[in-house]
């Protein structure tokens, strides 16, 4: 029996995030509300696919086309929104042999191209998945280049505390000095996502750097998310804000997605937020917290510290005869 593949309409938001709910590697963005968000702040048209075998549905692909005149490029996730993953998330896929599972993939994903390619007829596609979506191949045979990119995730299922030993030595002391100093970490509000934001953004304006989230964008995921899913934590010493994380929480899986320090401060705030995230994490029953890339040396050898796991996600890009430039502008923009 073939795969049928149908874009999913705002009515059927409900549908969908029961879907999300019920797959094992989608994350928070590939929320429907979010996923709205997302289309806004993109300047994009959001056609959330859905593949079904008969009555089954196998699996959920968010794409996002861009039109400018004549040309269509589609993306998921989209750029300039520091979205790390997105792409195909499968269900119902543990039960089967893995020649099956194989299979279904490959069907699911062929029918998801093919319906983009002959509904909107794209010069650029660009998709980047998840670390749970591990088999890329039917991107490949059907003539995408791969390229590898990788994270760490932090192990919580044995507690915090067990985690705690195995830290490098120095963010094991720059947690207890934190807790020696008058150092107060608190997750908050819609205020406290804005004011990480412009403090990331002047950190990268002090280098040159450009940096594309807006206030607007953190504000709207904030309001639109369920509740839980946009966690902004903001670290105060001595009643003044020298840093903070947001964090972005979906299953069982919690992702230090955007954070910021000052850096006039003596106590090593980034590894006091991380250790106050993890701790609240746990408690809530988050088995994973993703650190969101391990793809530049100096942040790597940062997150080595706190003794994760080394996992890939692959980039996956097609372009037709002349589209090098919206290739070279995804991955500066990305």
């Amino acid at each position: 029996m073939s795969i049928e593949i149908e874009a999913f309409t705002r009515e059927q938001r409900s549908e969908w995030d029961r879907l999300v709910e019920q797959s094992p590697g989608a994350t928070p963005f590939h929320r429907f509300a979010l996923l709205e968000v997302v289309a806004d702040h993109a300047g994009a048209t959001l056609h959330p696919l859905v593949g079904y075998k008969g009555q089954e549905p196998v699996g959920l692909f968010p794409v996002f086309v861009v039109r400018k005149g004549p040309v269509a490029t589609a993306f998921s996730p989209p750029p300039s929104l520091k979205i790390t993953y997105l792409g195909p998330t499968l269900l119902n896929v543990a039960k089967l042999k893995p020649s099956k599972a194989e299979r279904r993939n490959r069907r699911f994903v062929e029918g998801c191209l093919d319906y983009v390619d002959e509904q909107f007829g794209p010069r650029y596609v660009h998709v980047r998945t998840h670390t749970r979506y591990c088999d890329t191949r039917p991107f490949t045979w059907k003539g995408y280049e791969s390229t590898p990119n990788f994270t760490y995730v932090v192990d919580l299922s044995d507690g915090p505390d067990a985690l705690f030993d195995r830290f490098s030595r120095d963010a094991r002391k720059n947690v207890r000095d934190a807790q020696d100093a008058d150092c107060v970490v608190e997750e908050r509000g819609a205020d406290a996502a804005c004011t990480i934001v412009d403090q990331v953004r002047r950190r990268h304006e002090e280098q040159d750097e450009w940096y594309p989230l807006t206030t607007d964008f953190v504000t709207d995921l904030y309001e639109r998310a369920p509740e839980g899913v946009v966690r902004p934590y903001v670290c105060e010493v001595d009643g003044r804000t020298v840093g903070g994380s947001l964090t972005l929480e979906h299953g069982d899986t919690a992702y230090g997605w955007q954070g910021v320090v000052k850096p006039d401060v003596d106590l090593d705030v980034n590894d006091v937020v991380h250790w106050h995230v993890i701790n609240e994490a746990a408690d809530r029953g988050v088995t994973r917290y993703d650190l969101v890339g391990a793809n530049e040396p100096r942040l790597s050898r940062y997150k080595a510290k706190f003794a994760p796991t080394l996992e890939s996600y692959d980039g996956l890009e097609k372009s037709s005869p002349g589209m090098s430039l919206a290739a070279k502008t995804y991955k500066r923009l990305r």
